[in-house]
């Protein structure tokens, strides 16, 4: 049976990566794949690799577990920054890891383990797809912020509006681990994305 690990990633504190692993998990089960670990973080793809210890931890693992096979749902959970996304997949060709995109059914290696050229050139545009949504997405959020501004909108909380420390906990789980763990501010808050004001309260509570 061969081994092989799931890699889930959101982009937001607010989404969950369940559905992912739930999928990527199904389709193990049909396939007769032993999952062996799980690697999910809450982090802005479009960081970089050095930035995301989930990546950092997988490349780490699928070297020394002799792991056949990573799974992700969607190219773009690999990071749609596509540089930063083609070096993960240079990476584990290099150690004749296949890479399986499962909403595309595409593997980076053949059943023999030689790189499958046609699907390289497929994930890289998919990638460039995916960075050029994100960037389209951006602009148009950030224009209608604009309109909304012009026509006398507010944004910000409502006045008196604080969150509790309960609603704290659960909604920055990660970075209280990683400041429990000793980590900086200005680290975790390269790590989650998370601003190094809001790490402050939530400093508080990791004490």
């Amino acid at each position: 049976m061969k081994k092989v690990v799931i890699l889930a990633r959101v982009s937001t504190q607010n989404q969950e990566f369940e559905r992912q692993i739930n999928e990527l998990s199904e389709y193990a089960a049909n396939h007769k794949l032993e999952i062996v670990k799980v690697f999910s973080n809450k982090v802005s793809g479009a960081k970089k690799n050095e930035d995301r210890p989930e990546i950092l931890e997988m490349i780490d693992y699928v070297k020394s577990n002799q792991v056949d096979k990573v799974l992700v749902l969607e190219i773009s959970r690999l990071g749609r920054n596509t540089l930063e996304a083609l070096k993960v997949i240079e990476l584990l060709n290099d150690e004749k890891i296949c890479l399986f995109v499962k909403n595309y059914n595409i593997e980076t290696l053949d059943d023999k383990g030689k790189i499958n050229p046609m699907a390289q050139f497929l994930l890289t545009i998919l990638l460039e797809v995916a960075r050029m949504e994100r960037t389209t997405t951006r602009e148009r959020v950030w224009s209608g912020y604009q309109n909304f501004r012009k026509s006398g909108g507010k944004v910000g909380r409502k006045e008196g509006f604080k969150k509790s420390p309960e609603q704290m906990k659960v909604e920055y789980t990660e970075e209280l681990k990683l400041l429990r763990k000793g980590i900086s501010l200005r680290n975790v808050s390269k790590i989650t994305g998370t601003s190094v004001n809001t790490l402050r309260k939530v400093a508080e509570l990791a004490a």
